[in-house]
């Protein structure tokens, strides 16, 4: 193991390498050792093997849903950025393997999270939303999930709603125009996210 942690510790640069420590990790235990495990390394100062453990947690999840919660938590307390983009990449692995309809009560869930890491989670885990499957045929449903963080405080937040929506108008223009002509641009936090949508940052 000391081995594997100084292996982490040493990466400068990307999160390729987590991912794959993660996988065989998880293929050469039961899930009850990789929990036991990523929960050990969740704590750890390094946020190399943090990532990593949240890789474990995300390969994961859909068979202990339990693991959700320790995911939750590390969005709402982790202080480092390269976590939480795990942590997006996690959520998604999560709805992949469960299936993103079944999923749906979860996507909902972390949605209304109090934490807007906990929301960006989702809407930065599943871009390009219409790409997944499920909102492959239902953009409308993907549309209407993430602008329902428009006006968050958290301008983290808005940056990936509006990239997320400036995404899905790549293929659904007419759709994302009519979800943001709605929009009440006297906001300045929905004025921000709409020209993120339009890319004017």
């Amino acid at each position: 193991m000391n081995d594997l942690l100084q292996k982490l510790t040493a990466v400068e640069h990307g999160f390729k390498l987590f991912e794959v420590e993660a996988k065989k990790i998880v293929d050469h235990t039961d899930v009850s050792e990789s929990k036991a495990l990523a929960v050990d390394m969740i704590r750890n100062e390094f946020y190399q093997i943090r990532c990593c453990a949240v890789f474990i947690f995300g390969f994961i999840a859909a068979r202990d849903h339990t693991v959700l919660l320790l995911l939750k938590d590390a969005a709402r307390s982790d202080g480092s950025w390269q976590v939480q983009e795990i942590v997006a990449k996690a959520f998604d692995q999560y709805c992949k393997d469960n299936g993103y309809e079944k999923s749906l009560p979860e996507i909902n869930a972390w949605l209304s999270d109090k934490h807007p890491n906990v929301c960006r989670a989702v809407t930065e885990g599943l871009r390009i939303w219409t790409g997944r499957p499920y909102f492959k045929t239902h953009p409308k449903m993907a549309v209407d999930l993430i602008s329902r963080h428009k006006a968050s405080d958290s301008e983290y937040l808005r940056k990936s709603v509006g990239n997320s929506l400036r995404d899905i108008s790549k293929k659904y223009r007419e759709l994302v125009r009519m979800e943001i002509s709605n929009w009440d641009l006297q906001d300045q936090r929905i004025a921000f996210t709409y020209d993120y949508v339009l890319k004017r940052h």
